[in-house]
């Protein structure tokens, strides 16, 4: 389980580029802003995660 919160905050940053990727074929605003959201709670995860858990 540790392992999975480790790498919670990539996955999270992965789906953000997800979200970029699919902007190409649906151009929206609301992809745009779910991307970087998606990428700042990412970061954010991966940082405070990897603090906390040994």
């Amino acid at each position: 389980m540790n392992n999975f919160l480790k790498y919670l905050g990539v996955i999270i940053v992965l789906l953000g580029v997800a979200c970029l990727g699919a902007y190409e074929a649906y151009p929206s605003n609301m992809l745009l802003l779910g991307s970087l959201v998606l990428e700042f709670v990412g970061i954010l995860t991966f940082i405070l995660i990897n603090r906390f858990v040994d």
